[in-house]
């Protein structure tokens, strides 16, 4: 697979490999049926960088054993048996949002029922609420408040890291970076300079939705763009700040809006070298503006979905299975399809159950082993960075 030839100081800093420098892949061909899969292998094989036509092949074929096979033998050159997931707690300071995005069930108006807004000390208790859960991450993330000032965000973090300091602050999507650059009238550059200052440590990949222009009038006009949404994570993987990507799918985008979005990412990463993770949601319909025209996704969509991105993304170091949205079942089945991590214990989702999913609020870190061990995996406790936080390599 074709890489840049340098690596970025933030791959450096963050010891992100570059796939380039993993074992050749050995491809199976007589795990596939498709022609159109065998043509991707032998690129793959050669080590050629996929493009938009490969990339239509992967998410539109139905030869789903053999998408899997392709995925898996790439992850395997990666990550050999590892699976990997955080201790980890989800912080949710608002869900007041002045973006109204259809998709979503987690935003509410000013003094409508159901709104609520943390006070830093009221998000500083909660962070604190399992003292015996020895925390490597706070997901930290909210609506985009109409009311609430830039310093309420500063103040927000500096209680969350005096509450639990030895916690990597996942904090702010890209999204809610140009909001506060809004607000405030600075620069989103100096909003991250301000908020690294205050203990931002990372930044999760929410609010990249769909980058088409056409998802995006529909469903989450008020949203920032998708250049804003890639500008700001650039100029966080510039200032040293590691972050995630993510792709909402099974609502209105189509198959080639979902290779462009990640091909997108992947542009990105070129540049900037900064992206640890992407993660595929699964649109979940239930409670949302859009539940009278969809069902949810499948598993065979959510598994071809996983697979074609591990795929195509050749700089991306890992994929994540976020069990919240795909269930625990099926995302231990997307450990050979693709994905290497798990996300982690989360203690008490909020946005998704919101819309609808049935899955637990948290998972506990023996469920999260047996998860992987069972499926042949060897478990890694990491943390926001993907070190490795086991007693014993």
């Amino acid at each position: 697979m074709l890489m840049p030839e340098k690596t970025t100081p933030i791959q450096q800093k963050n010891n992100i490999p570059r796939i380039n420098e993993s074992p050749a892949v050995f491809m199976d061909s007589s795990m596939i049926n498709d022609s159109r899969l065998l043509e991707v292998a032998a690129k793959l094989a050669a080590r050629e960088r996929l493009d938009a036509a490969d990339g239509m092949a992967l998410m539109t074929t139905k030869d789903l054993l053999g998408l899997g096979a392709m995925a898996n033998a790439v992850r395997r050159s990666l990550r050999g048996k590892k699976a990997y997931y955080v201790l980890n707690r989800h912080v949710n300071y608002s869900n007041v949002c002045v973006n109204h995005c259809v998709f979503c069930a987690y935003w509410r108006a000013p003094q409508q029922e159901g709104a609520f807004c943390l006070s830093p000390d009221e998000a500083a208790r909660q962070a604190l609420e399992e003292p015996d859960l020895d925390l490597s991450e706070l997901h930290i993330v909210g609506g985009c408040h109409p009311d609430l000032p830039f310093d309420y965000y500063l103040e927000l973090l500096r209680a969350l890291k005096k509450a639990r300091p030895k916690a990597t602050l996942k904090a702010f999507t890209s999204v809610e970076v140009a909001h506060f650059a809004e607000i405030s009238g600075k620069s989103p550059e100096q909003i991250l300079v301000e908020l690294k200052e205050a203990g931002l440590g990372s930044m999760p990949g929410g609010g990249a939705e769909v980058f088409a222009p056409r998802v995006r009038r529909e469903l989450c006009p008020r949203k920032a763009d998708a250049k804003t949404w890639l500008e700001i994570a650039g100029m966080a993987h510039n200032l040293g700040i590691p972050t995630n990507a993510t792709m909402l799918y099974g609502h209105i985008e189509t198959p080639e809006e979902r290779v462009d979005h990640i091909l997108k990412l992947r542009d990105q990463q070129d540049i900037s070298g900064g992206f640890t993770a992407f993660i595929p949601l699964a649109f979940h319909p239930g409670n949302t503006g859009l539940k009278a025209r969809f069902c949810g996704t499948t598993g065979m969509d959510d598994l071809r979905v996983m697979a074609a991105s591990r795929l195509l993304l050749d700089n991306f170091p890992h994929i994540k299975a976020y069990w919240v949205m795909l269930g625990p079942k099926l995302a231990q089945v997307a450990l050979n399809f693709g994905a290497d991590d798990l996300d982690g214990t989360i203690v008490e989702e909020r946005i998704t159950h919101m819309a609808g999913a049935q899955t637990a609020p948290g998972l506990t870190e023996n469920a999260l082993r047996g998860m992987i061990e069972a499926g042949g995996f060897e478990p890694v406790r990491r943390d926001s960075c993907y070190n490795s936080l086991e007693d014993v390599e």
